[in-house]
């Protein structure tokens, strides 16, 4: 995937290993909401080493077609983060959206466009065919830049993840990117 402009000066584009330092600071800047979005991480996730670990393990992810990994980024800061994950091939061509970005950034149009791009480059560039997502039930904003980007809701899956010391509910959504047939030869 190639950099692509977002509003408000941002682009999206893919991880490199020079982004470690501000990957650091703007999950350092963000933890507290991390927190309740992910399950926790140990302490060494939060240092340069971990995140130099972190960074490496996904650009493998990368290379092997498992997963595309971006950041969102004005200038050398770091604002955000989204990827899509477990890239999966043959008759399902599915993966996983998730993304975060600094709340500094909330409302100005970011993570709509970013998910635009990345659906985009799922269907342009890797023949994907749906894309899921999951939200924290209460996370209202993350919804709504789901559903702006033609994802549909498809249900709440109850004590999904435990996250922020208890079981939290999880609403999931798809979107079905075409309806192309596979080659014979791919099926």
């Amino acid at each position: 995937m190639r950099p692509t402009e977002l509003p408000t000066g941002a682009v999206l584009r893919p991880l490199d290993p020079a982004d470690v330092p501000a990957l650091l600071e703007a999950k350092l800047r963000t933890r507290h909401l991390m927190l309740r979005a992910v399950p926790d991480r140990p302490a060494s996730f939060w240092t340069v080493e971990g995140q130099r670990e972190w960074v490496e393990q996904e650009l493998r992810r990368d290379a092997a077609g498992e997963s595309l990994t971006c950041v969102i980024a004005r200038g050398q800061a770091v604002l955000g983060m989204l990827g899509l994950s477990g890239i999966v091939r043959g008759p399902l061509r599915n993966a996983e959206i998730s993304y975060w970005l600094d709340p500094a950034e909330h409302g100005k149009g970011l993570a709509s466009a970013a998910v635009a791009v990345i659906c985009a480059a799922a269907e342009a560039e890797l023949d994907l065919h749906r894309i899921e997502a999951g939200t924290m039930a209460d996370n209202v904003a993350s919804q709504r830049v789901l559903l702006k980007n033609d994802f549909e809701r498809l249900g709440r899956a109850r004590d999904y993840v435990y996250s922020d010391g208890a079981w939290r509910d999880v609403l999931l959504f798809q979107r079905i990117l075409h309806d192309r047939p596979l080659p014979a030869e791919q099926s």
